[in-house]
Order: C-alpha cells, then structure tokens, then sequence
C-alpha cells in the first residue's frame, strides 16, 4: 500500500553548488567538513523562491508526486514508536525507506538525497512500557554537528531511470559515532524524521522538492526497548528472523548437551532414546 507524502514542490537557483561529491557513485555522504554547508544549500530556498522555481521549472515537475512504500508496514511501527538502532559501525535500517515516484521530466538528471531532521525539541526515555520526554534535545550546534546527508547510489540519473521502479534506501546505515565513515550520525534517546530531497542537476542546480513522511518517524537507541518493537522487527525482517533462527538453534544445542540420561546401557542411552530425544530437538525448533 502506498500513502502520498507531504512536499514543498519547485525550487530556485538558490540551490545552486550542491557540492560535485554528491553526485559520485556509491552512495555517499557529503564530506564531515562540508555536511553542514551542503545542507545550507539544499535548505536554502524559502517558500516564495519555492514557489518561483515551481512555475519557471519544467511543467511535469507541477505533477510530481512521492509516495511511500509499505506504509501499513511503517504504520503498524509508529503506532509503538518506532526505534532504529545506531552503532559504532552504523546499521541499516527496518523498515526500509523506498518511495515510488512520479510526474519528473523523464530526459532530465536528478539526485535524491536522504537527510535525517530532528522530529522534535526532546530528549527520551523508555519507562514503565512508553516513551516519555527527558529534557531538552541537544542541538547540532553542541558538538555533534549535522549527520549528513545520504546521496542515493544511482546519483545523478535521469527521470525516466527513477520512475521506472520503487527507490529504495536500503544502504543507509545508521551510527553514533562522530565522522562515522560516510554514515548518518544520530544522538541516542533523539527522535528523527527521513526526509527526501530531490534536486534536478545540470548547469543550475535546482531543489524540485522535500518530502516527508510521519509514518517513518522513529527514536535513535543502541538497544531496542520495547520488546514489541522487538517482536515487530522479528516478525517482518526476514534477516532478524534467521538470526534468530540461528540463536535458537545454538541454545537447542547447549541445551541439548546439558541433559542427563535417564537410562544409561553400557555408558550411553539406548538407541531408540536417542532418537526420541533428536526427534524431539527438531520438533521443537521447527516449530
């Protein structure tokens, strides 16, 4: 199912020297250094230059619409509060982010960028099963500074090229560690809202639009703490499922050693024994 996102439509030239590693292959991030300048420039165009750049830029771009992939999916996480976890390494996100979208000129180049805004002026905490506010957030002038902005891989393409299919996010990956290596660096215990960027690259760099989505809201922690977003994570993210097939599997075994015989025949159980209790050991993880 898909939900139409919220966006600010057009851009001017204010948004004009997005710098040239954003449009490099990879999916890299714009340079420690340069993070916060980059982000100046994408956020430069206030609403009135928005709205110039709408009429003056391409007319299909007046038809563009973004929508959200797996929304109902998004939905059943925000309606916990989501949270997504950020290591020293960085780790990848569930949900994944992946939009359709439409109504770009198809002959024309553009990027999409990922940046991650704070939701909120809080800090939080878990207690008593729900997530309540602890304090004033810390701002990016404190010492952390901006996460950095995410630039999709198939940066800079044309339109034709991200219309054909879902624009997945899939890369992203999560950290709390300052200059993580071309991750997006998040505060611990903050709330953060994706936000998708989409400049039209060429001789004038231009910001067709923002666009955001609520239901992708979600709390920064190194460890989950609700266990239901536990169980959620678990259930729909067949690479959480098969690790924990595999915790299940080394437990069954530990356990397994662990029994005493009940009837011991020259050392050993007895044949048939052993064979009920293998049986039972692969009833039991099979199910």
């Amino acid at each position: 199912m898909k939900v139409e996102g919220l966006q600010e439509d057009g851009g001017s030239g204010s948004v004009s020297s997005v710098d040239q590693s954003a449009t490099g292959a990879g999916g890299s991030m714009c340079s420690p250094g340069s993070a916060e300048r980059c982000m100046s420039r994408l956020l430069s165009a206030v609403e009135s230059e928005l709205q110039a750049g709408r009429e003056k830029g391409d007319p299909t771009e007046r038809e563009l619409r973004v929508t959200l992939e797996d929304a109902e999916l998004w939905r059943k996480f925000q309606h916990i509060t989501n949270e997504m976890i950020v290591t020293k390494n960085g780790r990848r996100m569930f949900p994944v982010l992946k939009v359709s979208v439409s109504g770009l000129d198809p002959s024309s180049m553009y990027s999409f960028l990922l940046d991650f805004v704070p939701a909120d002026s809080c800090r939080w905490k878990f207690v008593n099963g729900e997530w309540v506010a602890a304090g004033r957030a810390e701002s990016r002038s404190e010492g952390r500074g901006h996460g950095g902005i995410y630039i999709h891989p198939d940066s800079p393409n044309f339109g034709a090229h991200w219309m054909k299919a879902a624009v997945s996010f899939n890369k992203v990956k999560l950290t709390n560690k300052v200059n993580g290596g071309g991750q997006i660096m998040l505060n611990s215990l903050h709330k953060y809202e994706p936000q998708l960027h989409i400049v039209c690259v060429g001789s004038r760099h231009r910001l067709v639009s923002n666009v955001s989505f609520k239901e992708t809201q979600f709390i920064a922690v190194t460890a989950y703490q609700n266990e239901e977003i536990t169980a959620l994570k678990i259930k729909y993210n067949p690479f959480a499922k098969a690790f924990l097939d595999a915790k299940e599997s080394r437990e069954l075994k530990l356990d397994w050693t662990s029994r005493a015989p009940v009837h011991v025949v020259g050392g050993g159980l007895k044949r048939e024994q052993k064979c009920a209790l293998t049986s039972a050991n692969l009833t039991s993880l099979s199910a």
